[in-house]
């Protein structure tokens, strides 16, 4: 496999065409509009002058990778002889499903197709083509150029080869890949943090604690590298309120959620890019909310570490993952510093589950306990 195309040259597209091409792939960067294309190798000529002038590649290097990279608008000319078009459009099934049909018509019958998505459905996308058994997930983390982790997500009737091959590709750009082998709501990363932000909001509503104890606690006894709600912000509420949509509407027992992610998203409080989200961000820099071990003590931090162990068992019992690659993924994906099922066993199984049920008995079925949590009793 040496010829890729990405289609779609936003923030996501362009990383992904960069570190392909920094691979050694060719690379055609195809958008609906030249000017999209231009500001796309602006910034990807812009990312690589600060790699030369850290030494990290040499000004060869540079001219070679954007050499590597052809910008192009024509969707046939921009397909035409790929082994993979990796389609980075809006996350929007209906924008998905037009931009397939139109790409299965033009595209080599041989070539893969691999949508970055972060919660989409694979194998309904797939369906709209006429070559389910070669179309992948492959969701990169933003940005491409600098997460390490990839996760790989095959649809219900991808063909085993085309899940390694994908793999072997996203070794060769220098990532590290974690397959999520069902087709599942959130896949691993968001299945564990986006129903975490929500319980967020719940524990604030349940318990009276701070924004900045939750954050505090969250940082100091769970190991994240920063807050939930602080993650919230650097995600986007924007990003955080689809992500919960897509994934409520496949499966009402994946995520509870809060209406006040819904009100931030309506009210345009998207964190730190609109410059107000659960915290309030000056215009010249990024400002790192002040929490510490002190503030952490206000909040009890199980109804959290429940939420997401809970959910991490559950891809475990469905077939979807495992503890080893659930780990490797939060660790790459989430940063987290400490093993999650390590957080777990320092609070206690029993009491997780006794938070549980607890919980289930008051708010209903959707903190019901995991039979893998039950049987590690």
């Amino acid at each position: 496999m040496r010829n890729i195309a990405v289609l779609g040259s936003g923030v996501m597209g362009h990383g992904i065409a960069q570190v392909s091409a920094m691979s050694g792939y060719n690379v055609a960067l195809r958008d609906i509009e030249q000017g999209f294309l231009d500001r796309a190798m602006e910034k990807i000529r812009w990312s690589l002058e600060k790699m030369v002038s850290k030494e990290r590649i040499s000004p060869q290097e540079s001219k070679a990778v954007l050499e590597r990279i052809r910008p192009v608008v024509d969707l046939q000319d921009a397909v035409r002889g790929a082994d993979m078009v990796i389609e980075v459009v809006p996350e929007v099934m209906e924008i998905k499903k037009k931009v397939y049909a139109e790409l299965d018509s033009v595209a080599d019958p041989g070539t893969v197709f691999a949508s970055n998505t972060s919660t989409l459905p694979i194998t309904e996308i797939a369906g709209t083509t006429s070559r389910p058994e070669k179309f992948i997930g492959i969701h990169f983390f933003n940005p491409p150029q600098l997460m390490k982790l990839v996760e790989v997500i095959p649809g219900e009737k991808t063909a085993p080869e085309i899940t390694g091959m994908t793999t072997k590709f996203v070794e060769s750009v220098g990532k590290q890949a974690v397959i999520c082998r069902k087709d599942v709501p959130g896949f691993i990363i968001n299945r564990l943090f986006i129903p975490m932000v929500h319980e967020a909001c719940y524990v604030r509503d349940r318990t009276g604690a701070a924004l900045e104890e939750v954050d505090s606690a969250v940082k100091f006894k769970m190991g994240f590298p920063m807050g939930i709600f602080e993650l919230a912000d650097f995600t986007g509420l924007d990003v955080i309120h689809k992500a919960t949509v897509e994934m409520h509407q496949r499966d009402k027992k994946v995520i509870n959620p809060h209406k006040e992610v819904k009100q931030m998203f309506e009210e345009k409080k998207m964190g730190q890019k609109s410059g107000e989200g659960y915290y309030r961000y000056s215009d010249d820099k990024y400002e790192r909310v002040a929490l510490s071990e002190s503030l952490a003590s206000g909040c009890d931090h199980t109804q959290l570490v429940a939420n997401v162990i809970n959910n991490a068992a559950w891809l475990i019992t469905n077939g979807a993952s495992d503890a080893e690659e659930i780990e490797k993924a939060a660790r790459l994906g989430l940063g987290l510093k400490k093993p999650l099922f390590e957080t777990a066993r320092e609070v206690g199984i029993d009491k997780i589950i006794s938070e549980l049920e607890g919980l289930a008995a008051k708010h209903g079925e959707f903190y019901r306990p995991d039979p893998l949590l039950l049987s590690m009793r």
